[in-house]
């Protein structure tokens, strides 16, 4: 009785360890539009924010932009779910939207 008593318990946890791991890994897809990229754009020209140009640097989805390319909190103009994990820079001339935590680019307007 003990030793089932047990082996509920410890498959218990694992499957509970599971669920929290899957909890983790999901994240929230957020679309952007064109409108939001000019937004950002002309956003930036007023504020005078300059472009980080590298011509090496092609941003792609999923890559982590370096500690060289300054980021910017969203504007206000911007509604997307959970906008303030988000960040944005100018590379290239073109607008690049980033999760701020890891730097990593999740949409691009070219």
């Amino acid at each position: 009785m003990r030793r089932s008593l047990f082996s509920i318990v410890t498959a218990s946890a694992v499957i509970a360890g599971a669920g929290v791991a899957a909890a983790q890994t999901t994240t929230t897809t957020t679309t952007w539009t064109n409108d939001q990229g000019g937004a950002i754009t002309a956003y930036s020209t007023s504020k005078h924010y300059s472009s980080f140009t590298d011509p090496a640097l092609t941003p792609t989805i999923g890559t982590p932009l370096p500690a060289t390319v300054t980021m910017y909190p969203l504007p206000d103009t911007i509604n997307v779910p959970a906008a303030s994990t988000y960040s944005y820079s100018i590379v290239n001339n073109h607008p690049v939207v980033m999760e701020t935590t890891t730097r990593k680019v999740v949409h691009t307007w070219n």
